[in-house]
């Protein structure tokens, strides 16, 4: 049997990780001798229970038969010793030993990646700036790596495939399995024609609560940067971006509302050292892909910025208006933080009376605390 499925036997078994599977390389100088080691051999690298465990699995595991399983799946896997290995992600600290891969492999030769990601909760403003940067990364040559998570994950990766781009999705489960279930035409599209999906968990494995950091560190280990459009303080994209600081890839941050607790993730990275872009041409100075004049014209960004510039521009929090606020003028100001929202909307949301929330609602224009603007939505007003 060829070395490199013996590779993929170890990346089945659950008590092996990039780690000690280095470990056990080092000592025995393949992964086959590893395989077939005794008890006591495996007992000097990973220790007294990790052998029994191991020394049962082996005894019921044939990876003869899970390679045939991986084919009928339409599975496919690259080993750390491969060629067609992604070169930036074996540039890691503990790259995956193992990469599944459903898709097309040809989707790791553009050597032009980055991550996008953010929120799951994410708000209009986040849709639009998500899209927005997302279709132009795409003209500009980019593969688009993201996470298949709802929120800004789902919007990159359709944004992405409705452009005719090619875009990864980094599951924390097998890639036989589609997580969460309701973006299945996206895991689809993405398999049948748009890149491809890959894992370092072994088919048939559920998601678990430890396999998104890991999942995380792939996302940022495929890119040359990770852009981050929104997300909260303890948002799980900001994993995403401490992996990408520590393994020396750029991170990109969009500001948004500071009234909006979904800018405060973006703003921490910026803090931090991200690089804080308002357009894709930001993205691609740091890249040296604006040498050419023609394609500094051909991807100037068309991004809405008006609600962002003012946010920035205005220090609404410590204006006298905002003290002293009534119980109800408090809910309503917290709910329109994120996002501007309908009379309707408000009223579902507050659970104030509607005939009350009129006369509530009128009383803060004056104050100047909201304004109306377009299709009758309310915002903060700055």
């Amino acid at each position: 049997m060829d070395e490199r499925f013996y590779w993929l036997g170890f990346s089945a078994f659950s008590g092996v990780g990039p780690i000690k599977f280095r470990k056990l390389f080092d000592k025995f100088k393949s992964a086959e001798k590893a395989w077939n080691a005794n008890s006591e051999e495996l007992k000097l690298v990973i220790g007294d229970s990790l052998t029994v465990k191991f020394e049962n699995f082996r005894k019921t595991f044939s990876v003869d038969n899970y390679s045939k399983v991986l084919t009928c799946k339409g599975v496919t896997f690259t080993c750390l010793m491969d060629k067609e290995y992604p070169k930036l992600l074996k540039q890691i600290k503990n790259p995956p030993f193992v990469i599944y891969f459903k898709g097309d492999i040809d989707v790791f030769k553009n050597d032009k990646t980055i991550g996008v990601v953010g929120t799951r909760k994410i708000t209009q403003y986040g849709k639009e700036v998500t899209g927005e940067f997302t279709k132009n990364l795409v003209d500009a040559g980019f593969t688009i790596i993201s996470g298949l998570a709802f929120g800004v994950d789902a919007v990159s990766h359709q944004t992405a495939i409705e452009n005719d781009g090619q875009t990864i999705a980094v599951l924390g489960s097998g890639v036989d399995l589609c997580f969460p279930l309701s973006n299945r035409a996206i895991y689809n599209s993405i398999v049948e024609k748009s890149g491809a999906v890959v894992s370092e968990f072994p088919i048939g494995e559920s998601p678990s609560r430890g396999s998104f950091p890991s999942r995380n560190r792939i996302i940022a280990g495929l890119s040359l940067g990770v852009l981050v459009t929104e997300g909260a303080e303890d948002s799980g994209a900001l994993i995403t971006a401490e992996y990408a600081f520590e393994n020396k890839r750029k991170v990109f941050a969009v500001p948004g509302p500071i009234t909006s607790t979904l800018s405060k993730g973006p703003f921490k990275l910026i803090s931090k050292g991200a690089k804080l872009v308002t357009s894709v041409e930001d993205i691609l100075k740091e890249f040296i892909i604006l040498s050419d004049p023609e394609l500094v014209e051909g991807q100037k960004s068309k991004i809405k910025t008006t609600r962002l510039a003012q946010a920035l521009a205005k220090r609404a929090i410590q204006s006298s208006k905002f003290k002293n606020l009534t119980k109800e003028e408090r809910k309503i100001l917290d709910i329109l933080q994120n996002e501007d929202l309908g009379f309707d909307q408000i009223v579902r949301k507050s659970k104030i009376n509607a005939s009350n929330l009129g006369s509530i609602l009128s009383m803060m224009e004056i104050k100047g605390m909201i304004k109306s603007i377009n299709n009758n939505l309310y915002s903060i007003h700055f």
